[in-house]
């Protein structure tokens, strides 16, 4: 795990409450794509249900942050990509089960007209940094 450091209210900005303004850290940089709400085997989970597909793109984080020996801990930036901004309570929810809020990443949530599949409702991509 990297040392990281995070600044959720620098001086002259507005605090954040959801996510930090400003991650350091140093080592390796992980990017992982945006994750989707598909199991395993490729198939959707959640097919109009926000909190199962937040939890499914999470759970796929996961994974994949592991695949690059991260974990949540060493996550520094985080892209919500919503179809509706009314799904972020529901990703809210689906990152607190991995982040606490002690330890949360700079943010942006990006609401798009529509994502690779009718289905899907919100995707997540991760920057990680391992090591210092």
């Amino acid at each position: 795990m990297s040392e990281l450091t995070r600044i959720s209210a620098p001086d002259g900005l507005a605090p954040a409450a959801q996510y930090s303004h400003v991650v350091l850290g140093t080592g390796t940089f992980v990017a992982i794509s945006g994750q989707l709400a598909l199991d395993a085997d490729g198939k959707p989970v959640g097919e109009g249900d926000p909190a199962a597909q937040a939890r499914q793109a999470f759970e796929n984080l996961r994974r994949a942050l592991a695949a690059a020996g991260a974990t949540f801990d060493d996550v520094v930036k985080l892209t919500y990509f919503v179809t509706d901004m009314a799904h972020m309570p529901a990703i809210r929810t689906a990152r607190a089960e991995h982040i606490p809020d002690d330890r949360l990443p700079a943010a942006s949530a990006v609401q798009v007209a529509a994502l690779v599949r009718p289905e899907f409702l919100l995707e997540v991509e991760a920057f990680a940094v391992l090591g210092s």
